[in-house]
């Protein structure tokens, strides 16, 4: 870890732990208090809902809950398409604290909900915190990239999936019944963002903006250096400023990037053809799934509802120790090494789960599941999970990744609701053999990541861009 520094790990935690808590959390929050919501917008809050049916069965209360589910991704998607241009203009620090005003809006829309028995507000402050969730996961990444030192580049940005983790599994502890997740206590489970939002806007002012945007965007040469200065510490910074004056006068060449132009140049439509695969691969490498279906294989080797509660918390808190061994390895492997490791374990898992789903009669079967089903989300959490996030940065320059980062965000938030959208249906039809869907998608993952992923570990982004130049 040379090159860590208190300063720069200061900047890390105030710009995309508290970032990365937003979307970690807000993924996670509904899943443990479904059912007591589900009763609430039932009795309460909706009108012409069937009381003899049970909540889940009412047709009304699931229709209106699942739109307030995928209207998060479709939130999502919103803030993915804005990134660029709140990057360009309020810069990637600035962009971030801004974005803490939709989580103060959210928040009093959604944990106000149920004293003013209104769904609509519900829903409205789930949309609003999916654009902020979309936004910071591109102006968090953005950020993370562009004040790490090379060395350090892939450890520091797979600390905002890190954190992912962490915060998913804190929304299913505190949504338990016995913690916030009862009837009494669930709005003050969609208020806790406020807290972090909070902890965000008292402490990101302390840190510089990106010395990459001072330099190149605002042409402030000596705020660049000042805040480069910051971020190292005692660190000579003249072989960075030299690199990043480099970058400026080709920037000065090519200008900003329009996505068109991303469509357009040979050199630069290659390195979006990764990061769109890349991200798609995220979602639909099959963890959304198996995360569905973790609880009903937990039951199935007879485990009681809680014991297949936590279980399935086990299995989360085994998603952030291995995103911890990833942020390890990251410079030590490589991405590509990492990311064809992930895909081709849960390849093997996928493959092993599907056979196991022939065979379910047999009792010692279910406990392999078990197995299978922790093992999976092992080998997402080694690359899949976390490297997307920050190879999207690694792949362009600093005129281009603004776009970029806007084109990937979005779609990893399409193909989110896509899954979203579609996994039930598919269940229904072909039940476990959804898995094999699953199977081929991975296989065809790891084909591209072989034959069209480069390696950038320890590559400036000016060698990064070069390579793809010199391919064309």
């Amino acid at each position: 870890m040379a090159g860590m520094n208190p300063r720069l790990a200061f900047a890390i935690i105030s710009s995309a732990c508290w970032s990365a808590f937003q979307h970690g959390y807000n993924t996670g929050v509904l899943n443990a208090p479904q059912g007591v919501m589900s009763e609430w917008l039932q009795k309460e809050a909706l009108t012409g809902t069937n009381l003899t049916l049970a909540a889940k069965d009412d047709p009304k209360v699931t229709t209106v809950w699942s739109i307030a589910v995928s209207i998060y991704c479709v939130g999502g998607m919103v803030g993915g398409v804005i990134t660029g241009l709140v990057a360009e203009r309020f810069g990637r620090k600035g962009g971030l604290l801004l974005n803490n005003i939709l989580v103060f809006v959210a928040v009093i829309l959604q944990s106000c909900s149920k004293a003013a028995n209104s769904a609509e507000m519900f829903i409205i402050g789930r949309f609003i915190i999916g654009v902020n969730n979309g936004l910071n996961a591109g102006l968090a990444p953005m950020y993370l990239s562009e004040i790490a030192p090379v060395s350090l580049r892939g450890s520091i940005g797979t600390v905002y999936q890190l954190v992912i983790t962490m915060s998913i599994l804190l929304s299913q502890v505190l949504g338990l019944q016995a913690v916030l997740g009862s009837a009494q206590h669930w709005p003050w489970l969609l208020a806790l963002p406020a807290l972090a939002a909070a902890a965000q806007v008292c402490s990101l002012p302390l840190c510089p903006e990106s010395p990459r945007y001072l330099l190149l965007n605002k042409g402030a040469e000596l705020r660049a250096q000042r805040a480069l200065n910051w971020l190292r510490g005692d660190v000579a910074v003249h072989g960075e400023m030299e690199e990043m004056h480099q970058e400026a006068e080709k920037n000065k060449i090519s200008k900003k990037v329009t996505l068109t132009e991303l469509v357009r140049k040979p050199s630069l439509r290659q390195p979006l053809l990764i990061a769109v695969v890349i991200m798609i691969a995220q979602q639909l490498s099959g963890i959304n799934a198996v995360m569905f279906f973790s609880t009903d294989i937990f039951q199935s080797a007879n485990l009681s509802k809680t014991q297949s509660q936590y279980a399935t918390l086990g299995m989360g808190a085994m998603n952030v120790v291995m995103t911890v061994i990833s942020l390890l390895l990251v410079e030590v492997a490589g991405r590509k090494t990492l990311l064809l490791t992930g895909f081709s374990g849960m390849l093997v898992v996928t493959i092993a789960l599907c056979i196991a789903n022939l065979y379910t009669s047999l009792a010692w079967v279910s406990y392999l599941c078990i197995a299978l089903v922790i093992l999976f989300v092992v080998m997402f959490a080694v690359g899949p999970g976390s490297i997307p996030w920050f190879l999207v940065t690694e792949l362009f320059n600093q005129g281009a990744r603004p776009a970029a980062t806007s084109v990937a965000v979005t779609v990893n938030w399409a193909a989110n609701f896509l899954v979203g959208l579609s996994f039930l249906p598919l269940t229904l039809v072909i039940g476990s053999n959804t898995f094999i869907i699953f199977a081929v998608l991975q296989f065809v993952f790891i084909l591209f990541i072989v034959f069209k992923v480069p390696e950038t570990k320890n590559k400036t982004i000016e060698e990064i861009t070069a390579m793809f130049r010199q391919q064309m």
